[in-house]
């Protein structure tokens, strides 16, 4: 994975030229730094499982129905479904920012996706208790295959570190090189959803992978 931390306002996409990113400083955004030491993704990891059984216990961990089957579009020409929303009770949101993951899997075709969305929610002990998590649309592929992931963080640099954590297990069922991961600091996802930030170029370009710009 090549490391970004945008300091320009021109941000480079996986499959394509570079895009502005929609941070509004242009500052601050990241993007596919290199994943954790398997050690340390390991202990992340291994510590969100513990924390996502206190929060099952707490009955903090919701899966509202409201957003289920919203179909979100992306400056790349792709859609996708929502088909789960999780969401865990907390205090108030003080640095938000949105963190959007894609990657596409091995060997899945035809009826095996509809599989792999039923059993995707036993993974959810892998991101409910790390650090800063807020919330989580699950999307299902889209025209190419892709798998999206659309949070809410409490704290970028704790959403970059989920990001570099969750790569290496992405990495064991994914394409190599499918996995890719943006952070944009400042917008809550309900903002982020609700102003659809077309950039110049982004459409035409192909590269914003990341960036909605509508839902239905």
């Amino acid at each position: 994975m090549k490391t970004i931390i945008n300091k320009d306002p021109r941000q480079h996409g996986p499959e394509g030229p570079a895009v502005s990113p929609p941070g509004d400083s242009g500052i601050g955004e990241l993007s596919d730094r290199a994943p954790l030491r398997y050690y340390a993704a390991l202990r992340a990891l291994a510590g969100c499982v513990i924390s996502t059984a206190r929060l099952l216990w707490q009955r903090r961990v919701h899966l509202p129905v409201e957003q289920v089957g919203r179909r979100l579009r992306f400056a790349d020409g792709t859609s996708a479904r929502v088909y789960r929303e999780t969401v865990v009770g907390r205090g108030a949101t003080r640095d938000p920012c949105v963190l959007v993951v894609e990657f596409r899997l091995r060997a899945v075709r035809g009826w095996a996706h509809a599989a792999f969305r039923l059993e995707s929610l036993l993974n959810t002990p892998l991101f409910v208790g790390f650090p800063g998590f807020v919330s989580k649309l699950w999307l299902a592929h889209d025209e190419r295959g892709r798998y999206r992931g659309l949070y809410e963080w409490d704290g970028p640099q704790r959403a970059d570190h989920y990001a570099r954590a969750l790569w290496r297990v992405l990495a064991l069922v994914s394409v190599p090189g499918s996995i890719h991961y943006m952070v944009l600091p400042g917008p809550r996802r309900g903002e982020f959803l609700a102003r659809p930030r077309v950039l110049a170029g982004a459409a035409a370009d192909g590269a914003a992978w990341w960036c909605p710009v509508d839902g239905s």
